[in-house]
């Protein structure tokens, strides 16, 4: 019961502040909510140390789950991965992705180096904005948009990847799904080297 008043006094109170103030308002929460998540260097001292150019090397294989806002997983999934670099240093990272419903999607990563070398520009083709790969420690963190199919069309959806070495073969990875900045889903995956 005191929840209820407590919105009826809130509501009260909402035509004297403005619409005005109430977008600005939303606007910084949202801000808040956005720098309250870890920041990479936290795992600066973290071992194993994971030098992308060792792990995304030769054949690995993958097996994840798919959540959905809730948090129920939706779907099951196992990859393979054929990574490899030029003498550039620019890598390739071919996946396939079965899907238990029968699904199987491809995707083909291409990272390139920074000029100072201390991250990667990553595209691939459903990717409408690259993103970039950073490491420190044992983490790999990397922010992109992917198109992916929704209904009967498409959906942009902006992918907070993050990536831990647990031992030297293997790497469990944690994605976000967001739209409009409401998580709306959730990869959990582990990727070994085979």
């Amino acid at each position: 019961m005191k929840s209820v008043k407590k919105v009826q006094n809130l509501c009260s109170v909402i035509p004297k502040i403005g619409r005005r103030s109430i977008l600005v308002l939303t606007a910084i929460l949202a801000l808040l909510g956005g720098c309250s998540g870890p920041a990479l260097t936290d795992y600066s001292e973290r071992e194993p140390k994971l030098v992308p150019e060792d792990f995304f090397n030769g054949e690995l294989s993958a097996r994840g789950v798919v959540k959905d806002m809730s948090g129920e997983v939706i779907r099951t999934f196992d990859a393979d991965i054929s990574a490899s670099w030029d003498q550039s240093g620019v890598g390739t990272l071919d996946e396939e992705f079965r899907f238990d419903d029968g699904e199987v999607q491809t995707r083909i990563w291409t990272l390139t180096p920074s000029a100072t070398g201390d991250s990667f520009h990553a595209e691939a083709g459903d990717v409408t904005e690259p993103g970039t790969m950073r490491w420190s420690g044992n983490s790999i963190n990397m922010n992109y948009v992917l198109r992916i199919a929704y209904g009967d069309g498409t959906l942009d959806v902006r992918m907070d990847d993050w990536m831990y070495l647990v031992t030297p073969d293997t790497l469990i990875n944690q994605t976000t799904m967001s739209k409009w900045g409401v998580d709306v889903g959730e990869l959990v995956l582990v990727i070994q080297k085979k």
